[in-house]
């Protein structure tokens, strides 16, 4: 037993445990030969176990037969799956002789078993990168072109059976049918779950088993976007297509990424199939491991935000799925996000933000605003099983300043235009601003078309412009930083309302503006310097600041993840920074400032040109 105690004992996750826990691991665990070949694991298998390699060597093998990884001596497979409760995607077995040391649940007999999760997100973080694994590709933002797969087309009246036949003969996972004029898609996953289970029959016509339309994406999109529009729809396929339009290629999710970078599309499939609140929550418990995995795995900043933001997309639309809600169904309504989430940029950090806009009041003349406020707040007690935080200021859906029928909101946004002195009304403004709809996306709209009939009265854009303004980056009358001088945070800096807010701020200012609120920061920007409302360098200083800011945000969360197992602020010490990223985020403050202090001196003749 000394032998295996000092084994884990040098071994991430297990150096995190104490001593008394390590003799109580090593007690339970049990010592198992597999031949070669033999299955440790099987997919969909639910685990009761972890395995960790003392000797030899396992592989991790998808449905394919494609061996994705091979663990070594002191490598581990299932802690993941063990506490989400999910089954792995994917199937182990012995590449060679092997002694595996076989640990049950440690949760069942650890004092601390919260060490083993902190620690296993440090050390996959710590993984060298393997995006776009076997590609002989290293980053995300590289084009899709060398993992695009041939085709295999088949007509809408050919049979089940022989389509399937077709594509095993081709090596490939899915074919291709033109359907009514619309292109559609059929994959392994359609057999497995509807002709398998006897829904399709092998003799009916491939048209009743394909979707249609089928998801398409551009053949010059980059892979970590392909890999979004995966997570964002819930699919492990996409029709890729030419500039003309036609298809060009199939591109599949094992061809993106390895098992772990694949883990938002694991997730996302986790959420969708989740079957209460407790499955839902055991899928959501992933999401701080995911992230680490793609910031470790050189994801950009940009790209995690937006599936962050997908996967939690999806995990409230399930959440609504899940329960019966006899008031909001009885209306029309829409769910909306507010903030960040709308903007597709959050950080692991940030809240989750909710508003809630419901049809006209019915005909009998009935409120039914209490008991939609009420359902609305069972909805969001759901998302805080999930772990999710909702917004501490309140901007949550039960509250009645976010939730209100359409009619309401308008005369609200209203209000606040023609009278911006009233109370929080340029605060409200700004929420509405940065919404987007999550379900019912018509009526949810409305909220930001509220915005656009009223906004170019000057008082009302002047003070939201002082709103933006306000925000000033900390930087210093000669060299250093603004920092606090006391409290727990002396020598420090908030690096969100200091750095990323005025950026934020001053591109929603150009969103209300312009009369369009869609899109990310970096896409206001941009929409602003094509109406002259920034010049072009203007926009670059400011979106290149985003970057930055965000990027610094996003990893020094993430590092908080890893140590402490929940990022708990947005502060920094500039000391600890290096002298390059210290020296680069102050003079990304002083442009900032710059800018600033030019859209405050011409900002009515930006309007008017």
């Amino acid at each position: 037993m000394k032998e295996f105690e000092d084994f884990l004992g040098g071994q991430p996750p297990f150096d995190a445990l104490d001593a008394e826990d390590l003799t109580r691991l090593v007690a339970r665990l049990e010592v198992e030969y597999f031949a070669a070949g033999a299955s440790v694991v099987a997919e969909g298998e639910r685990l009761a176990h972890l395995w960790v390699v003392r000797t030899g060597a396992l592989e991790v093998v998808e449905d394919d037969d494609r061996v994705v990884d091979l663990l070594g001596p002191g490598d581990m497979f299932g802690l993941v799956w063990l506490l989400s409760g999910l089954p792995p995607p994917v199937r182990v077995r012995a590449h060679e002789e092997s002694l595996c040391l076989r640990i049950p649940d440690p949760r069942t007999f650890l004092a601390q078993p919260e060490r083993l999760r902190s620690a296993a997100v440090r050390s996959r973080s710590a993984r060298p990168p393997r995006f776009i694994r076997g590609t002989g590709l290293g980053r995300a933002d590289q084009p899709l072109a060398r993992l695009v797969r041939p085709i295999v087309w088949c007509a809408e009246t050919d049979r089940v059976r022989d389509v399937a036949e077709r594509i095993g003969a081709a090596g490939q996972s899915c074919a291709l049918v033109r359907a009514g004029g619309a292109l559609g898609i059929v994959t392994d996953l359609d057999f497995r779950r509807r002709v398998a289970t006897g829904q399709v029959g092998i003799d009916a016509p491939i048209t009743a088993l394909a979707t249609v339309p089928a998801l398409a994406i551009e053949e010059d999109a980059t892979q970590a976007g392909g890999l979004l529009r995966m997570i964002e729809h819930g699919v492990h396929h996409l029709v890729v297509v030419d500039r003309a339009g036609q298809p060009a290629g199939v591109l599949r999710a094992v061809d993106l990424a390895g098992a772990e970078v694949r883990d938002p599309l694991l997730i996302r499939s986790a959420i969708d199939d989740a079957k209460d609140t407790e499955e839902l929550a055991a899928a959501c418990r992933l999401l701080p491991m995911m992230l680490a995995e793609l910031c470790g795995d050189g994801v950009p900043a940009r790209n995690i935000g937006a599936i962050h933001a997908a996967v939690v997309d999806a995990a409230v639309r399930r959440t609504l799925r899940l329960e019966h809600h006899p008031a909001l169904d009885g209306v029309r309504h829409s769910w909306v996000l507010l903030g960040s989430l709308a903007r597709r940029e959050p950080l692991p950090l940030s809240d989750v933000d909710t508003a809630l806009i419901w049809a006209d009041r019915p005909a009998d003349g009935t409120d039914p605003a209490g008991a939609i406020r009420a359902e609305a707040r069972e909805v969001l007690r759901g998302l805080q099983r999930c772990g999710f935080t909702l917004c501490a200021n309140g901007a949550n859906a039960h509250n009645a300043v976010f939730s209100r029928a359409r009619s309401d909101w308008i005369a609200a946004a209203r209000g606040w235009q023609h009278d911006p002195t009233q109370e929080n009304a340029l605060l409200l403004s700004a929420m509405v601003a940065d919404s987007r709809p999550l379900t019912e996306p018509e009526l949810g709209g409305s909220l930001t078309q509220s915005i656009r009939s009223h906004t170019r009265t000057s008082q009302f854009l002047r003070a939201l412009l002082d709103e933006a303004l306000a925000w000033r980056p900390p930087v210093g009358f000669i060299r250093d930083f603004v920092v606090h001088h006391s409290g727990e945070h002396r020598g420090q800096l908030d690096l969100k309302p200091g750095g990323l807010t005025p950026i934020v701020a001053l591109a929603r200012w150009i969103a209300i503006a312009a009369g369009d609120a869609s899109g990310t920061t970096i896409e206001r920007l941009h929409r602003g310097a094509a109406l002259g409302l920034l010049t072009t360098d203007e926009a670059d200083t400011l979106a290149g600041g985003f970057e930055s800011v965000y990027g610094l945000l996003l990893h020094h969360e993430i590092q908080a993840l890893r140590d402490h197992g929940t990022p708990t602020t947005t502060f920094i010490t500039p000391k600890e920074l290096d002298s390059l990223t210290r020296r680069h985020l102050r003079e990304t403050f002083r442009a900032i400032a710059l800018v600033q202090a030019r859209v405050d001196r011409t900002w009515l003749t930006r309007l008017t040109e």
